[in-house]
This record gives C-alpha cells, sequence and structure tokens, in this order.
C-alpha cells in the first residue's frame, strides 16, 4: 500500500472513534457531572525501504473539557456540586476516583456514598459518616458539613497538582495519574447538581462534519483502489 493509502486508512479509523465519542457525548448530555470528550490527531512518521517515509495521522489522544456545568437545583439535602475546580474524592473498589457528580446518599452504615456505593472521603481521605439522628443538616461552601449545630466532618474537593493527569474510567468516574491535592478555588453548593457541559448542537453539527469528512476519505480509497487495479491490469497486458 502506497503513503496515501496509509494516511487514508489511519485517518478513516481516526474519524471513526471520533464519531463514537460524538455519539457518546450526545447520549450523556443529560448525565449528571458528565465532561464532555474529544479526540485529538496526531501525526506518526516512520522511515520506509523506498526514499519516502510513511505518514499516518492517528485518532489516539482523549481529551476532556472540564469546563464547568450549568448547575441545576433540586433542594436534595445529599445533592452538591462544585463552583470552580476540583473533584469529589471517591473510595472505590479498584482504588481512589474522582467525579463531578455530586448526587450521594448516606447507606445502611451512615457513609456518604454516591449511585454506585462508592464512599465520599473527606479531606484527609476518611469516609464520612452521617449519623442516623442527625437533623438540620447542612454544608459549606468548604464542603464542611454539620448537623445540630456540630460539624460532623468536611468532603473533600480534590485537584491534580502540576503534570497529574485524570483519565476517564467511565462517563463520569475519573482516575489520577500521580499526586493529587485539595482544590483551592472549588465551592461546595448544597441543593443543586452540576448538569452536564456537553453542547448538544454543537456535538450534532461536527457529527455532520466527520461523517462528510469520512465519506471524502472513502471516496478517495475507492479511486485509490481502481486506479491500482488499472495500473495492474495495464502492466500484466
Amino acid at each position: 500500500m502506497e503513503n496515501a493509502g496509509y494516511t487514508t486508512l489511519t485517518r478513516q479509523s481516526g474519524l471513526m472513534r471520533e464519531m463514537r465519542v460524538i455519539a457518546n457525548n450526545i447520549a450523556n448530555s443529560a448525565t449528571t457531572g458528565f465532561k464532555q470528550e474529544g479526540v485529538i490527531f496526531s501525526e506518526y512518521v516512520a522511515p520506509s525501504a523506498n526514499s519516502e517515509s510513511l505518514s499516518m495521522a492517528l485518532g489516539n489522544i482523549a481529551n476532556t473539557s472540564l469546563s464547568q456545568g450549568s448547575l441545576t437545583s433540586t433542594g436534595g439535602t445529599f445533592d452538591f456540586a462544585i463552583e470552580g475546580e476540583g473533584f469529589f474524592w471517591l473510595e472505590a473498589p479498584q482504588g481512589e476516583r474522582f467525579t463531578r457528580a455530586g448526587n450521594f446518599t448516606p447507606n445502611a452504615q451512615g457513609d456518604l456514598v454516591n449511585a454506585q456505593g462508592y464512599r465520599v472521603l473527606d479531606a484527609g481521605g476518611a469516609p464520612i459518616f452521617i449519623p442516623p439522628d442527625a437533623h438540620n443538616l447542612s454544608v459549606g461552601g468548604d464542603g464542611t458539613i454539620s448537623a445540630d449545630g456540630r460539624a460532623l466532618g468536611q468532603i473533600g474537593i480534590i485537584e491534580p497538582v502540576e503534570d497529574t493527569r485524570f483519565i476517564r474510567e467511565d462517563g463520569v468516574m475519573f482516575r489520577a495519574e500521580g499526586e493529587v491535592r485539595p482544590a483551592l478555588d472549588g465551592k461546595i453548593a448544597q441543593g443543586f447538581l452540576e448538569s452536564s457541559n456537553v453542547d448538544p448542537i454543537g456535538q450534532v453539527a461536527r457529527m455532520i462534519e466527520v461523517q462528510r469528512a469520512y465519506e471524502l476519505g472513502q471516496s478517495f480509497m475507492e479511486t485509490e483502489n481502481e486506479r491500482i487495479k488499472n495500473a495492474l491490469k495495464a502492466f500484466f497486458k
């Protein structure tokens, strides 16, 4: 296969991946705490035995937008949203995880957990316990939980340190590659949830662009295939 064929084939593969990412964004446009994802294309150039090198465009880098989603008022006692930077800190079976989805509730043991049952951690990395007899529960902007005039704990708001990356594991769950620290600018709003930051109209428009680009690449490959077939026929005639 010639360089043009390799380039087009890898480009088609990247466009197909981007199409799947866009479809997932649209499907999660109403998911609490979901962050829009994109695909970054990079170029890979490899030397070949001939004078020409092989160039391939790889759509292999995930790019997550961490922009603030709008806050929706729910009035729920254990619904929380983060204004600004930072993530909620969770204890998952596979290790520490981070999320912006703050729809929590106490479990049967009194631990504050998320929808998957993962325990929410405080600023020191310990589970947060809500006594069953706690009344008039309130949460301050710094995450301090109080009930009946006494402090019960402080919800941890975490951000990555410099050069640390947050890797998406599923729709709203992230893991950190490196160290984390308490968020400096994040504040908690009680009775609110952060909506998805997906722009549905923009994503639909991008889907149309990707589809057209894919069709153009498919047309080019069919034309190139026909050209090579005709060249071979002429050579062996």
